[in-house]
């Protein structure tokens, strides 16, 4: 059976729809929303389709509502970071630069480059990363409006509705972590998982809790170099011949916001990780730059962090020593 390819990309109000059938191509503008949803089934038993492949750019929320859509239905779906995207037109020299032309890459780079499967979250995992992802708007909001309090307002009834405002979102903010420890909490999985980053020195509930959220299934990676290359935490040489030679630097081409939560516990586990404080210690003997040494311990911890889930053992301290 001949298999149709869908090369989708996601905007927050439309989706553009580019088929690669046997008997053509063509495109279509939905809405992305349930309504548009079915109208793009239609448009498959129209065009009597009944194998496909869809792709889409991982771009966040705007892309998740299809995409599971597509795979309850029994379809193919394969979610992409966008930067695979980006190199593969560039290495087709793509200069067009709109939607119906994203979705057209879109769709060629799915055809030739048969991108890996993707499978939706379970809900308890989703309803975690949503509060954590919450959690971390209100901190934004917070940090906002105390900004704004320091900044030199001088008008009482601004400077008093800031503080009732930052009240308030310090009362969310910890209504959020509760919700958060207890869903943990009724869930096995897990709590067993928030154990297991517990028991790694530098690694506290709620960051474990955040990683939990921003990973997802561990066992969706081969390794840990390529959970780091997730992370954006994997290293970027460039040299040339003897004439280019710049110093490698992180590549940056993966989740921030996973960046971001490791960026503590890294700090923590400098100072009181015996592995990481080592790693660290041999690298400031290098002469690294401080920076480098703290992406460095970041890239420790991924990899710790790996081990541990993957082999479902706590932490162990002095596993270099045996």
């Amino acid at each position: 059976m001949l298999q149709t390819i869908i090369g989708i990309d996601v905007s927050k109000n439309t989706l553009d729809v580019v088929m690669l059938h046997p008997r053509g191509k063509w495109h279509k503008v939905i809405d992305n929303c349930a309504h548009g949803y079915q109208q793009l089934q239609n448009w498959f038993d129209q065009q009597k389709v009944d194998s496909v492949h869809a792709c889409l750019e991982a771009t966040g929320q705007y892309g998740e509502g299809v995409a599971e859509f597509l795979y309850h239905q029994g379809y193919q779906v394969s979610v992409v970071n966008p930067t695979r995207i980006k190199r593969y037109g560039e290495s087709k020299l793509h200069r067009n630069k709109t939607d119906k032309a994203d979705a057209a890459l879109i769709a060629e780079f799915c055809s030739k480059e048969k991108p890996a499967l993707w499978t939706p979250q379970p809900a308890f995992r989703k309803h975690l990363r949503w509060l954590v992802r919450y959690l971390a708007d209100l901190a934004s909001m917070y940090q906002q409006e105390r900004n704004r309090f320091l900044s030199g307002v001088r008008d009482e009834f601004v400077l008093n509705a800031l503080e009732a405002h930052m009240g308030y979102i310090r009362q969310q903010c910890d209504a959020v972590r509760q919700a958060i420890q207890q869903h943990i909490e009724a869930t096995p999985e897990l709590k067993k998982q928030q154990e297991l980053l517990v028991s790694i020195i530098g690694i506290a509930e709620l960051s474990a809790a955040r990683l939990m959220a921003e990973l997802g299934d561990i066992f969706a990676f081969e390794n840990a170099p390529q959970l780091a290359a997730f992370a954006g935490l994997n290293p970027k040489g460039k040299s040339s011949g003897t004439s280019v030679f710049k110093k490698p630097r992180v590549s940056k081409e993966g989740r921030a916001f996973l960046r971001s939560i490791l960026y503590m516990p890294a700090i923590v586990a400098r100072r009181h990780n015996p592995i990481v404080r080592a790693f660290c210690d041999r690298l400031e003997e290098r002469k690294l730059p401080k920076k480098a040494v703290t992406i460095a311990a970041m890239h420790k911890l991924i990899h710790i962090v790996y081990g541990v889930l993957k082999h479902q053992q706590p932490f162990d301290p002095f596993y270099l020593a045996s």
